[in-house]
């Protein structure tokens, strides 16, 4: 990351060190990346505060959550004022960057200015999450043979959306896949994020539109999807890539007037809303989606008013 002047102005010890660690963790660099970026965040405020990191005490903090969400802010990578305010969840990441260092900080018998503990996450708001229908989602992934005209692309574009609500998978998941992860079983032994493998399962049909694509396919690329120009030009590591898939999936919403906001996302979250509104198990659930707590999955399996409303007819007291 190109370090700005703000950035250059105020120093963390051992952060080199601590983003180390993390790697040495198995930590993506992704998320390496995002530590680094986060605490970065902390070097600007303290440059600007004209303060140093060994005079950070419980008022001090508290000034930095008041500066994340001012408009005063300043993106790391340029320096220049941030477009927007921060929303709860990004400043609790931020947050958590910094009681997750001053941990590490503490492990290595290094001297803090404050405890981890000191560090409260502000409030979020509860949204209730939103899923489109059963009906209207399984509209969706049939979409791309009504919509797509080049017939490799409508049978590749319905090959993805059917894995992702047959299997519950990421985006990055998806894209990130190779024919040879294909074994002919039903399933698929895939790594996930923060590097966790796990097998995800395919439905029937899944497994058929997805043969059916690969049937279709003449190149030897290696990617299971692949971009048509990337393959006819023999660029054999090209991939689709997650906002070609994004825009495609907000492209067939609209035309098929679909209200509830719709992404690859949302088909995820399909996925486990409805095998939880059938009676499967949320530890079941949690394994299948990758999740490292089941806290992260029950957000999946108490999104459904249905299940709510049948949970509460089944099992309340007095009839």
């Amino acid at each position: 990351m190109t370090e700005t002047a703000e950035v250059k102005k105020a120093t963390l010890p051992y952060l080199d060190d601590f983003l180390l660690f993390l790697a040495t963790q198995n930590y993506s660099e992704k998320t390496v990346y995002n530590y680094e970026l986060d605490l970065s965040q902390l070097k600007i405020f303290l440059a600007m505060e004209d303060k140093k990191f060994e005079g950070l005490d419980k008022q001090s903090i508290n000034q930095y959550k008041v500066y994340l969400v001012s408009r005063d802010r300043k993106q790391p990578s340029t320096g220049l004022t941030a477009p927007r305010k921060l929303g709860a969840s990004s400043v609790n990441r931020n947050l958590s960057a910094l009681r997750a260092y001053l941990r590490y900080l503490i492990d290595m018998d290094h001297s803090v200015p404050v405890a981890p503990d000191v560090i409260k996450l502000v409030k979020t708001d509860k949204k209730h999450p939103q899923v489109a229908e059963l009906s209207e989602l399984i509209k969706l992934i049939e979409s791309p043979m009504r919509f797509e005209k080049n017939e490799i692309v409508s049978c590749r574009n319905r090959a993805m959306l059917e894995v992702l609500l047959a299997s519950g998978m990421r985006i990055s998941e998806l894209i990130s896949l190779n024919k040879n992860q294909l074994d002919g079983t039903g399933r698929l032994f895939i790594r996930g994020k923060g590097k966790k493998e796990r097998f995800v399962y395919l439905t029937d049909r899944a497994t058929h539109w997805l043969n059916l694509y690969l049937s279709k396919r003449t190149d030897t690329a290696a990617a299971m999807f692949a971009p048509l120009r990337g393959v006819n030009a023999g660029k054999q590591t090209r991939r689709i890539s997650t906002n070609y898939l994004q825009s495609k999936i907000k492209q067939y919403r609209e035309k098929l007037r679909i209200n509830v906001p719709t992404s690859a996302h949302s088909l995820r979250h399909g996925f486990a809303t409805y095998l939880a509104e059938n009676g499967a198990n949320p530890a079941a659930i949690q394994v299948l989606l990758g999740h490292e707590s089941l806290d992260t999955t029950t957000r999946y399996v108490h999104a459904s008013d249905k299940f709510a409303e049948e949970t509460h007819h089944k099992y309340h007291p007095v009839k």
